[in-house]
This record gives structure tokens, C-alpha cells and sequence, in this order.
């Protein structure tokens, strides 16, 4: 392979002036992350008082000492729970992560119980949904520390109930696949949220903690009338000896965690751990530091970048193969080695056009043929428009690149590093496109087209209705118009806006992508080799 020649001057004032630019995002970035840690946190002395660990060190007690963790949608609900984005607390009231236990790499999904109770919140639900999404897909075991306080009744609505039931229905499919579901219990799990001990198929109860039930002694009373306590009617005792809903009785928080992660350890040959998964980190560094990419890419998307400065600093070596370098471009393809990882490359030096989209469906195949991962590093204001283009076939080919990504049949994963918008965002694979992961650099954009673009085609369009009508323009009013536009485009396009949303799997420092990939595609490839033993029906208990 070719090694990638930097022109990047780390002493230069562009560079220092990038560098800082970035630098202050990914502080903010923290910042909002740490919301949700400190919030919980004031909850220590209730939980210590309660003899409990943190939903944090719960986590931490579950993972294996010094291995990697990779923590998902850290910023999920951000402005959604409260829209005074001072005041919001990222993470929707719930932590997960991949993450190794016992030596066995695990999709974990962990209540914040020290936030509201543990309430389900409303991206709440879209996260473990996606964690779950994330289990399956990559035939990760799933393993809850469950503390809820169910639904919030306060806000509740009824497209969350109905959605909800999703939950349940992926327990139940990744139990029938052979993945296995463990629960560990901590404290409440009520109402519908009783199926999830209920659908696992290990579960680990707290002794004096945990309770289960389908109806809570206030709504049993209001109800039927009858009145239980929680221990007989859902009590961590009743249920390891009467009902059978557990098989593990817990002395406390910590024993819970250990029996955890012992039923981890003996989950049989498909699940054996893999020596040196959690720390061999096979393939040469990258010659030029990955650190220097905080003063690469600039955050205003307005300004060009050379996206192979990014690949020289996230691949092995900084070699990299490009693929028909003198045929459209704009579009960069080629091979690289990821931490050993053989995968193909697409990037964007700007807007996609005619050869550029022809060259990357044939990319795309061809790494299909020979079974290559994809790695998408978007960068790029969409597929190219004016007459020439539309003459020479833009949308037909085009749409020849979305059925490529479409129907890609090896793992694609996918970074925001910089623009993403109109239909470029679906042709480098966005998240309607499936892509096993897809993270966001903090000076990421994704939009339908840019925000100055939105605003100037609606004064044009309703300019020309004006004088159609033979009605006055309103230049004050087109101003307001054209302005109250680019404030909502540039709202809505900004990357922590986006990744409230879940339209990524997190939003993640430049400087660590190489670390984050390689995470990502030595998921992918455990997923290939892991041979599963599916049942027609998930683990039922007697």
C-alpha cells in the first residue's frame, strides 16, 4: 500500500485556530455527558443509605478490570426531557455500552436509577431499543441491571405504550436466537416492565431490594381493593422461592454483580471468551499522530478539507490503497488495515457526481465479492446538481450507489466527520441505511441541504409566488422568513442535536476514532465467527 503524504502544519495558524475550535466542542461535549454522571451521583447518599451501589458502579463492578468500554448515546434526549437546553440532562435516564464481562464481549443496559427514580423517559425507550438492536445484530449477549420506576405517568403517551412493547418483543427474539438475555434485579421493576426479568433468561434478584410485579400496591388497591405488601406480591424472596421468576438470590448490589458475572463465565462454547480480545490491539500506529486531527477538519463544513489527511491519521501505518484515484475524484475509495482489520474506505473531498457515484457502487461491489467491511467517512454537501450532471445521469446513478449501500452484505460502519446533506447522507450509508454503527465528530452537520440553501429557496419561491399573484413583495417579511429558516436548519443540522435524537450511536472525540473503529469492526468480525444455537422459541420458564 501507498503511505498517505501529510500537507497538514500542526505549527501553523490555521491549524491552532481549527484545533481550538474543536477543542471547545468536545469540552462541551463532556461537559453535558458529565450532567448525567453528577445528577446521579446526588443520589449517593440515599442509595448508600439503602446499602445500594450507583447505577455507575454497578457498571463498573460488572466489567472486567482495564477493558475497553464503549459507551453509546451518551447524549440521548438532550433538549427532549426538558427544551431548556441549560437545565436538559443527557442520557434519557438510561446507560449502555459494549463491554467486556468475564471475557465475554456483552451489550449492557444499565436503569439510572439516581435520575427520576429510573423512569423510562422518552428517548429512553429508543435507546435500549437500540442497544437491543445492537445485541442482536452483532450476537452480542444482553445482560440488564434493572431499577425502574416504569412509565412516567406525568407525560405519559400512548404511542410510548404501544412502542414500548417493542422491548419485549427483542428479549424474545434474542433469547430464540441463541443470544443469551441475563436480568440482574436491583430494585423495581414494575408493570410492564416486569417482562424484562420476566423475558431474560438468567435472573439475579436483590435480596430486599428487588421487587417485580404486574400491579404495585397502590394500583392493586384502586384496582381490585385487595391489599399486599411489595414483598408478597413481588418481593425478591417470594420470587426466588414461590413464583420461579429468579434463579439467583442476592445478599446485595455487589453479590448480585458477582453471581453476574459468574453465569457470564459459563454461558457455553458459542460464548467462550476469546483470549486477548478485551486487550490485543493488533496493527501498526498510524505514521502521522491521531491526535492532529482536532486541527484537520474545520467546523465550519464551508471549508475544503482533503479527507485522506483523516484516513492517514485513523489506518494502520498511514497506508492507504486508493481505488481509481483519476475517476471521479471528489470521491475517495480504497483499502486500508483498521488494527488489523482489512476494510474499504469511502470519503468525500466534496460534492458526489456522475463518476463518483459510478465509482463507488463498483467500490461497494467489489468489496461485497470479496467479503471487506465498509467504513463511511462522510464529508459532503450531497450528489451534485445543474444541468450538466442531471444530463450526464446524476440521479440514475445515484440511485446505483444507494442500492449498493442498501444491499451491501458485509458490516458497514459509518462517521459524521463533517457535512451530511440531502441525499449524500443515504448514498454514504446514514442511518436509514443500517450501518452496524454510526458515530458523529462534534462540528458534524446533517441536514436535508444547508441551512442558507433552505432559507434562499423559500424567498425565491415565495418571491415568485408574490408576483404571481400580482401581490407586493414584502422584503421585511422575506428577511424574517429567510432568517427564522437558517436558525432552524442550523438548530436541527448541529451534531448533539442530531444524536439526542438517536439518529447516531454517540457522538465521539476525532482524536479517538481510530480506537472507536476498531472496536466497531472487531465487534463485526466476533459477530461472523460466533456460531449461534437458535430455538424456535425463547427460554420459557416452568
Amino acid at each position: 500500500m501507498t503511505r498517505i503524504e501529510t500537507r497538514i502544519d500542526p505549527g501553523s495558524d490555521e491549524y491552532a485556530a481549527r484545533r481550538a475550535a474543536l477543542l471547545a466542542r468536545v469540552a462541551e461535549l463532556r461537559e453535558l455527558e458529565q450532567r448525567a454522571v453528577i445528577g446521579s451521583a446526588r443520589a449517593r447518599e440515599l442509595f448508600e443509605r439503602r446499602g445500594q451501589l450507583l447505577p455507575r458502579e454497578r457498571v463498573d463492578r460488572l466489567l472486567d478490570i482495564g477493558s475497553p468500554w464503549l459507551e453509546l448515546s451518551t447524549l440521548a434526549g438532550y433538549g427532549i426531557d426538558e427544551p431548556e437546553l441549560v437545565r436538559s440532562v443527557p442520557g434519557a435516564g438510561l446507560i449502555t455500552g459494549i463491554g467486556f464481562i468475564s471475557g465475554v464481549r456483552c451489550v449492557v443496559s444499565a436503569s439510572d436509577s439516581g435520575i427520576g427514580a429510573g423512569a423510562i423517559q422518552k428517548m429512553g425507550l429508543d435507546k435500549m431499543l437500540r442497544a437491543q438492536e445492537l445485541a442482536l445484530e452483532n450476537r452480542l449477549p444482553f445482560v440488564q441491571l434493572i431499577e425502574s420506576a416504569g412509565a412516567n405517568l406525568l407525560t405519559y403517551e400512548v404511542a410510548g405504550f404501544i412502542h414500548g412493547g417493542r422491548l419485549f418483543y427483542n428479549l424474545a427474539r434474542l433469547s430464540a436466537a441463541g443470544i443469551p438475555v441475563i436480568g440482574i434485579v436491583h430494585g423495581s421493576s414494575t408493570a410492564g416492565g416486569a417482562y424484562l426479568p420476566g423475558l431474560s433468561d438468567v435472573v439475579i434478584l436483590v435480596r430486599g431490594r428487588a421487587k417485580a410485579f404486574l400491579a404495585g400496591p397502590p394500583l392493586l388497591k384502586a384496582a381490585t381493593g385487595e391489599i399486599a405488601t411489595d414483598e408478597e406480591l413481588g418481593g425478591a424472596q417470594m420470587h426466588a422461592t414461590v413464583s420461579g421468576l429468579g434463579e439467583y438470590l442476592a445478599e446485595d448490589d455487589a453479590d448480585a454483580i458477582r453471581i453476574g458475572r459468574e453465569v457470564m463465565g459459563r454461558l457455553g462454547p458459542a460464548f467462550s471468551p476469546e483470549p486477548g480480545a478485551a486487550t490485543d490491539w493488533r496493527g501498526a500506529e498510524p505514521v502521522h499522530d491521531p491526535d492532529e486531527l482536532a486541527g484537520v477538519v474545520p467546523l465550519d463544513f464551508r471549508q475544503p478539507v482533503d479527507m485522506r489527511e483523516v484516513i492517514a491519521r485513523v489506518v494502520d501505518r498511514s497506508d492507504f490503497l486508493e481505488y481509481q484515484p483519476g475517476f471521479g475524484a471528489q470521491t475517495v475509495c480504497g483499502y486500508a488495515l483498521l488494527y488489523g482489520h482489512q476494510v474499504g474506505i469511502l470519503t468525500n473531498n466534496g460534492p458526489i457526481d456522475p463518476a463518483g457515484a459510478q465509482k463507488a457502487t463498483h467500490f461497494i461491489q467489489s468489496c461485497c465479492q470479496t467479503g471487506t467491511a465498509l467504513l463511511y467517512l462522510q464529508n459532503t454537501t450531497g450528489y451534485i446538481v445543474g444541468r450538466a450532471p442531471e444530463q450526464a445521469g446524476m440521479i440514475k446513478h445515484g440511485s446505483k450507489m444507494i442500492q449498493a449501500v442498501s444491499n451491501a452484505t458485509v458490516p458497514s460502519v459509518t462517521v459524521h466527520c463533517g457535512a451530511s446533506f440531502g441525499a449524500g447522507n443515504y448514498g454514504m450509508c446514514g442511518r436509514a441505511f443500517g450501518p452496524r454503527f454510526v458515530f458523529s465528530w462534534p462540528n458534524a452537520r446533517t441536514a436535508v441541504m444547508g441551512g442558507e440553501q433552505a432559507a434562499l429557496t423559500m424567498r425565491i419561491v415565495t418571491e415568485a409566488t408574490a408576483r404571481r399573484r400580482g401581490d407586493p413583495v414584502d422584503e421585511a417579511r422575506l428577511d424574517a422568513l429567510a432568517q427564522s429558516i437558517l436558525v432552524n436548519f442550523e438548530r436541527q443540522s448541529d451534531a448533539f442535536h442530531t444524536s439526542a435524537r438517536l439518529l447516531d450511536d454517540g457522538v465521539i472525540d476525532p482524536r479517538h476514532t481510530r480506537r472507536v473503529l476498531g472496536l466497531a469492526f472487531a465487534i463485526c468480525r466476533e459477530a461472523e465467527q460466533r456460531a449461534l444455537r437458535p430455538i424456535q422459541f425463547g427460554v420459557a420458564r416452568p
